[in-house]
């Protein structure tokens, strides 16, 4: 008999977690597993994507006021009407939503949650989210397992509180193939832009938010066109555009304005990830697994990171690891795979693909996800937390 698994996360917008889950989804064995997703407020552009896989999903519109009785009461409805043998809560929202629906339905059913997340220091985080993440503790007491995307993570949250015993690490994985080396990106992606074919391109591809650190990396930019001027930047992702006001002003400087290239949103991530000649991860705080380390990796890209959460782990000794909030470090990072030269880049560039293809492969990630379903759904109800 198949394993029904109700996944509940807070939104479907391109993210980290949200990623994970499509991609968990789309490689898992529907012979064994019936997956259903419930979002709890805005649908975001993964809906389409998760339903084309023939998963149903389900949006129950919660928002702070006076709608959000209702739409707990849909979500009650339809995690009743899903029956699940296991219940995936990701991230704080989706965590504490499965918890309550663990204490209202009328049989008992195991919660795992699914933390990507890192907290340094609680001050980093905004107050709702620091206390989702304070309540996240007590609720985490009942789950079966806590899924971490990072052993940084694990550590951080179980000196909060979360329980121990609980603790599961399973990092993100990538479909090497999907994303690979291509001569060809490289050669579109500066046909794109309008640059020589020999520019020298440094990518940052992350939504536009305060732990994304744009700022530094911005400094960090500057710095390094004092004494590398013809390296150009490439930004990415949700609200990488003139319309953001506040990043405008950021590239206010002309040396600024006339190297960095705002790109938006991208459906074409591989293509784009594969075009650049070095990846970076400057986060502040709050990450957990940057996917898109391991995404650029694959494609044989170098990377720099900030150590924060286990990027220094993943980028291992094939990349640069500077603080975060350093933009001196990282225009030094920058400079020193700058000077490699194309060969040296692509040297380090093979044996990122390599750590990456034996130690963080999509099906062998997606195989322990499955055991864990398995596991928990066959147990016994009674030795259920």
């Amino acid at each position: 008999m198949s394993v029904r698994v109700l996944h509940v996360i807070n939104g479907l917008s391109v993210g980290g977690a949200e990623m994970m889950l499509y991609k968990l989804l789309s490689t898992m064995d529907r012979a064994r597993f019936q997956p259903v997703v419930v979002c709890l407020t805005g649908q975001g552009p993964l809906r389409q994507r998760i339903a084309d896989l023939d998963v149903p999903v389900h949006c129950v519109g919660l928002c702070l006021g006076g709608a959000a009785p209702a739409a707990v009461w849909r979500f009650l409805r339809l995690a009743r009407h899903v029956t699940a043998d296991v219940i995936q809560g990701w991230q704080y929202h989706g965590g504490l939503a499965a918890r309550l629906a663990q204490l209202l339905l009328p049989r008992r059913v195991p919660v795992l949650w699914n933390i990507r997340h890192s907290v340094a220091d609680l001050a980093d985080e905004p107050r709702l989210m620091a206390a989702a993440v304070r309540l996240g503790a007590r609720g985490s007491r009942t789950a079966e397992r806590i899924i971490y995307a990072a052993q940084t993570s694990a550590l951080q949250h179980e000196a909060l509180g979360y329980r121990a015993e609980a603790r599961v690490v399973v990092p993100n994985g990538f479909d090497t193939e999907r994303f690979a080396p291509s001569e060809e990106a490289r050669r579109r992606l500066r046909a794109e832009l309008g640059l020589a074919s020999s520019t020298l391109l440094i990518g940052k591809i992350a939504r536009y938010h305060r732990m994304k650190d744009h700022a530094g990396f911005l400094r960090a930019a500057s710095l390094l066109l004092a004494s590398h001027p013809d390296v150009h930047f490439v930004l990415a992702g949700d609200h990488m555009d003139r319309g953001n006001a506040e990043l405008a002003r950021l590239l206010a400087a002309p040396t600024l304005a006339a190297r960095v290239h705002l790109l938006g949103r991208r459906d074409d991530v591989p293509r784009l990830v594969a075009g650049l000649d070095v990846l970076t991860s400057a986060a502040a705080y709050g990450e957990a697994f940057p996917n898109v380390l391991g995404e650029a990796m694959a494609c044989g890209v170098p990377c720099v990171a900030t150590d924060v959460g286990d990027s220094a782990l993943i980028v291992g000794e094939v990349g640069r690891v500077v603080p975060p909030r350093q933009p001196a470090a990282l225009a030094g990072a920058w400079a020193s795979l700058v000077e490699l030269g194309p060969a040296g880049r692509a040297s380090l560039g093979e044996l990122a693909r390599r750590r990456i293809v034996e130690c963080y492969g999509l099906a062998a990630v997606v195989d322990r996800y499955e055991a864990l379903y398995d596991e928990v759904a066959r147990r016994p109800l009674a030795q259920v937390a």
